[in-house]
């Protein structure tokens, strides 16, 4: 049987939802908390080992939200190798559990949670042992996590049936959070982690440090800025590529949250969850979004805009959603699709498709989009 180490971070992305751009440290976690943010990363983390069979694993973890209420869920034999100090876990809690899970000698180790987490954890295992990350995150840089659970969970299906992979090191990488939260983006190489190499199902390094094309962000932002139409509400999520837009409208809008636009005004500055549903309510009326990928990893959905609920963009409609890319930014991905994380599945599965998207001044490709269980699995 694979001898599997399990570590959930409880609260890894619980700001993302609620416009706080991380969820690093208890005064934030709280303000989450009363915002009405939900805990994600169990949920998550239930979706990738859902594809594991009793007899296939057994599971090694700290008990309760940090593993052993997740094995039990899903009726997967689970051993007990700790606990979190207090109620509520802290980093601490991530050490000591990858210390545990090292010291008894597990085959792999897969964790769920966010860049801090993936730093936590290589502070005690280096390249000793094999992880793979399951994203739950706000800020998801590193290249140790696989595109989403599904994905993390056919490379466990792979290693559970033997069918073992390569390894590989992998950057983790860090960002500031408070700088973050000011619209500064300061990352920096942390260490490495040791992955199996599956690139279909891990995702690429953000790559936030390339140069970009600035005449080419503003070719796109014209084009866009010629399609506003008057009386829609538009919901602008964060990128350098969007903010160039606003910037054609002589707006300043964020740079790392999302916006809400209305006949060329801001109609409110980074938002979260909430205040859009309210904004929805109010307006009645047509609304689209507007969103661009993430540099080297090509996320379009669930990283670092978590504002952009599933509810949200299903109520907006896939009709209505607008992508903007260089084609700088599309070729740096070099031939791989456009990656989707909503937090749902099944929407996921629904926006999977070929999709158009702006690359310049009255100019469009089609580009794949999708990362659903269904491609993963016929993939193999």
């Amino acid at each position: 049987m694979l001898r599997l180490g399990i570590i959930i971070n409880p609260f890894a992305g619980i700001g993302g939802s609620v416009a706080l751009k991380g969820s690093d440290g208890a005064a934030t976690r709280e303000l989450a908390l009363k915002r009405g943010a939900p805990l994600r990363a169990a949920v998550r983390m239930r979706r990738a080992l859902s594809v594991l069979e009793p007899a296939e694993a057994i599971l090694f973890g700290f008990d309760g939200a940090m593993g052993g209420e997740t094995a039990q869920q899903l009726g997967l034999r689970f051993e007990s190798v700790g606990a979190a100090a207090a109620a509520v876990s802290e980093e601490s809690d991530t050490r000591r559990a990858a210390q545990q899970l090292l010291s008894i000698g597990v085959d792999v180790i897969v964790f769920a949670g966010g860049d801090g987490t993936a730093r936590n954890i290589a502070d005690v295992v280096g390249v000793s042992v094999p992880v793979i990350g399951v994203p739950a995150g706000v800020k998801i840089h590193s290249g140790v996590y696989a595109n989403s659970p599904e994905a993390a969970g056919c490379i466990l299906q792979r290693l559970a049936q033997r069918q073992w992979a390569p390894l590989v090191e992998r950057e983790v990488r860090d960002i500031d959070e408070h700088a973050f939260r000011s619209g500064q983006v300061r990352a920096r190489h942390y260490s490495e982690l040791l992955v199996p190499e599956e690139p279909q199902w891990l995702q690429e390094v953000k790559n936030a440090g390339a140069a970009v094309d600035e005449l080419l962000q503003l070719d796109v932002a014209a084009s866009l800025v010629e399609q506003l139409e008057p009386d829609v509400l538009y919901l602008v999520g964060p990128g350098s590529t969007t903010r160039v837009l606003l910037e054609q409208l002589s707006l300043s809008g964020t740079l790392l949250g999302v916006d809400m636009l209305l006949n060329c005004e801001l109609l409110a500055v980074d938002v979260g969850a909430h205040e859009i549903r309210r904004a929805l309510d109010a307006h009645g009326g047509e609304a689209r979004i507007i969103v661009t990928a993430i540099g080297g990893q090509g996320h379009i959905f669930g990283r670092g805009n978590q504002q952009l609920a599933p509810d949200i963009i299903r109520r907006v409609g896939r009709d209505n959603i607008i992508l903007i890319a260089t084609t700088e930014k599309l070729q740096a991905l070099n031939g791989r699709p456009l990656q989707l994380d909503t937090n749902d599945p099944e929407l996921d599965q629904q926006l999977a498709g070929a999709w158009p998207v702006i690359t310049g001044y009255q100019q469009q490709i089609l580009y794949p989009v999708g990362n659903t269980r269904k491609n993963e699995t016929d993939s193999r």
